[in-house]
């Protein structure tokens, strides 16, 4: 008689081995500081980033922002110099959130820059990888991770 647990099924996937979490492959621990932060976090820190960049612009420029179009200006200019110079956005401050290149170096103004404007196009930030790094964080090669 065959024992169904040794055939195994397509339903469980492939693999047997050893459960992954995201960013294990890069060196990242499984939680804690220094792990790549979870899409709840990130969700949270953009919604209060864009509602300050939308509140700004309200203020700023209310002729202007008939499209939104001044608050996405204002998100780019707030990721470009928030993320170049400290690593994160007001938001990913609140919520304990820093985006570090791969070996956890700040990520710079160059990187910021690439990152900012693919986040800006919204399709890179939903589409990731394994170990939760949107196509922005793959091209700008950094990684969002938990400070706290």
């Amino acid at each position: 008689m065959i024992d169904r647990r040794d055939v195994g099924s397509w339903l469980e996937g492939p693999g047997t081995g050893p459960r992954q979490y995201p960013g294990q492959r890069l060196g990242r621990p499984a939680a804690g500081p220094g792990s790549v932060g979870r899409p709840g976090r990130r969700l949270v820190a953009l919604a209060l980033d864009w509602y300050l960049c939308w509140a700004l612009a309200a203020w700023l420029a209310p002729q202007w922002n008939q499209h939104g179009l001044v608050t996405l200006a204002l998100l780019f200019l707030l990721n470009v110099l928030l993320v170049g110079a400290a690593g994160h956005t007001l938001g990913h401050w609140v919520t304990g959130l820093q985006v570090q290149t791969l070996d956890g170096r700040p990520s710079g103004f160059a990187r910021a820059v690439v990152r900012s404007l693919l986040l800006c196009l919204l399709i890179p930030p939903v589409v990731f990888d394994p170990d939760q790094r949107g196509l922005h964080d793959r091209a700008a090669d950094t990684i969002l991770v938990r400070t706290r």
